[in-house]
């Protein structure tokens, strides 16, 4: 295993050291187990929003009515009648 040092502030080591005599295990253990859920949780990339993903197909429609997204003559024959 290779070593590594962490600075923590004084409130987080002794939360950390609360909890590793709760479960009866090192302060080692327990950064292991939390650093490896937060790289397992968090090593897929993010989806950007939707506008982000889809910006090079943003205004590329023509010909269609300016007015479609409120308009409720558009709807006619969707839906509930």
């Amino acid at each position: 295993m290779k070593t590594i040092s962490v600075t923590l502030a004084k409130a987080l080591d002794s939360k950390l050291t609360a909890v590793a005599k709760q479960r009866r295990t090192t302060k080692s253990a327990i950064v292991r187990a939390a650093l490896t859920d937060y790289l397992t949780r968090n090593s897929e990339p993010q989806p950007g929003s939707v506008a982000a993903l889809a910006k090079d197909l943003i205004g590329h429609a023509s010909g269609g009515p300016t007015d479609l997204s409120y308009n409720k003559n558009h709807m006619e024959g969707f839906g509930r009648d």
